[in-house]
């Protein structure tokens, strides 16, 4: 058998002593001679590390598409809901009340799943995880139209009430697996050095699919509607889709280890097990990183500050995302109000590349980047308040695009690289079953906040008109920004690392 020789890890002198560690080497990585004293330990350990990242690098594109892919189709499924808000209202016959609680109800579920489901992922196969969400979402959107078709509502109110709420309490649950379960997989594929010091970047490419699957979304029902076609095409088409990506995503290979590759996070976790069969026994067996709990998860440093805040922020964003082709609608015909609110959608997505990539220049100072982008959003809502009613369609297809980059760029880059980052704390490092933990708790704290704020939306533009909606969301602007604000003092005036925190990052 073939022998491979590492030097023990971190800085140590050229005198210091090498452990001895036998590894099965792969028949097609046999070498023609055995390791020797004269063998070179830096050019064998060199080459296997080449070797892994390339493999590693291989699979990238591919963890990036599919998980793109999945989580484009789960807003596709969601936003097609409320694009076709006015027909449900005016044609199928449900109450604005349905459809706000629907919303709440919604966002209830979501918000639970979230949790739930960052912990499933961690727990179980994030793949089948994924895919059961995909499978699930679409049936829900079919038993919609199942609902519509045979006219549940004519039937008994009570009863078409009560099947479309029942129906849409489940499509949260099946909606909640895109977030956490897919940030996992990408955490997991996206570990090498060169993809740490990008984070930021590559996740707000990758948080791109939300936006384009609500522009999708728009421009589906704009379409369906334009060429006089039965507004419930526009829940239908969403709903083939899910399932058809939901087939491609069992294919999909959730972690680097499961096909061989060493990564940082694996050989960590290989060098925990070697001290731990030092001290214990050759006996002891390596079962994998157990999952991270709740209560672990929500001790790492700023884990909770960030879930409270970003509920603020998610707050501000769904709100817009649930009631703005509404409001829209009031002043323009529905096609064009739908192609005014996809400039929303088309705002977000440059909003999360500008913010990771600026946050990556300035050594992943996330908070600080995120702090002004509230600042300047807090400045749009306010003259939201004030001409909101008054603005037509140019200077509203101007201010929404620019809201969008505003609110999309930090509610991306919270549950993407903020996220990765806070999971990769020294406390769960060598535990890859941590992310989804930590981004479904972020998303799920977030989703309570937003479905509690939904319920003053109705009653607010009721009662006092749209300026006190956006008055309103100045207010959530402010309170997500106070909640971070100990983390932008100490990236803008951090304290000095003193000898022994050196050291300990050293030991990780």
């Amino acid at each position: 058998m073939v022998t491979k020789f590492h030097r023990r890890k971190h800085h140590l002198p050229l005198t210091a002593t090498y452990t001895y560690k036998p590894t099965r080497i792969p028949d097609h990585q046999h070498c023609p001679t055995m390791a020797s004293e004269t063998t070179s330990l830096v050019k064998n350990g060199k080459s296997d590390d080449e070797e892994n990242l390339r493999r590693l690098k291989g699979y990238q594109w591919w963890a990036f598409m599919v998980t793109f892919g999945g989580y484009f189709m789960s807003h596709f499924s969601r936003k097609c809901y409320s694009t076709v808000k006015q027909q449900l209202e005016k044609q199928a016959g449900y109450s604005p009340l349905i459809l706000s609680e629907m919303d709440t109800v919604f966002m209830g579920t979501y918000a639970a799943g979230n949790i739930i489901s960052g912990k499933l992922g961690d727990t179980f196969n994030p793949t089948t995880v994924l895919a059961i969400g995909l499978f699930g979402s679409g049936i829900c959107l079919f038993l919609i139209n199942v609902s519509l078709w045979y006219d549940f509502l004519g039937f008994s109110v009570t009863l078409g009430n009560f099947f479309i709420i029942a129906v849409y309490f489940l499509f949260g649950f099946f909606q909640s697996t895109g977030g956490p379960v897919g940030t996992a997989v990408m955490g997991n594929w996206f570990c090498d050095k060169k993809s740490v010091e990008n984070r930021g970047l590559i996740f707000g490419l990758w948080t791109c699919h939300q936006y384009m699957g609500d522009i999708t979304a728009a421009v589906c029902t704009a379409i369906v509607l334009g060429i006089g076609a039965s507004y419930w095409w526009a829940l239908f088409i969403p709903s083939v889709c899910n399932c058809s990506w939901a087939f491609l995503t069992m294919r999909l290979i959730a972690d680097p280890a499961d096909m061989g590759i060493i990564t940082p996070e694996v050989r960590i976790r290989m060098e925990k097990l070697a001290a731990k069969r030092a001290e214990e026994g050759a006996h002891v067996v390596d079962e994998g990183p157990a999952p991270i709990t709740y209560a672990n998860a929500l001790r790492i440093p700023m884990v909770a500050q960030y879930a409270f805040a970003f509920g603020f922020f998610k707050l501000t964003n769904y709100v817009l995302f649930f009631w703005l082709p509404y409001f829209l609608g009031k002043h323009f015909d529905p096609v064009t109000a739908n192609l005014i609110a996809s400039l929303y959608s088309v705002g977000m997505m440059p909003g999360g590349i500008i913010v990771g990539y600026v946050s990556d220049l300035f050594g992943g100072r996330r908070a600080s980047v995120i702090g002004t982008f509230m600042g300047a959003l807090f400045v749009f809502l306010f003259i939201f308040s004030r001409k909101s009613e008054e603005l037509t369609a140019i200077p509203l297809l101007i201010m929404l695009g620019i809201m969008g980059i505003l609110v999309g760029g930090p509610n991306n880059i919270i549950t993407s690289a903020v996220a990765a980052d806070l999971a990769s704390h020294p406390s769960v490092r060598g535990n890859n079953k941590s992310l989804g933990t930590v981004t479904g708790l972020i998303n799920g704290c977030g989703s309570v906040t937003a479905s509690i704020g939904l319920l003053a939306v109705g009653p607010l533009q009721a009662a006092f008109g749209w300026g006190s909606v956006w008055l309103f969301l100045m207010g959530c602007t402010f309170m997500g920004t106070v909640l971070l604000g100990s983390k932008i003092k100490d990236e803008l005036f951090p304290a000095p690392v003193g000898y022994a925190e050196v050291e300990a990052n050293l030991a990780v």
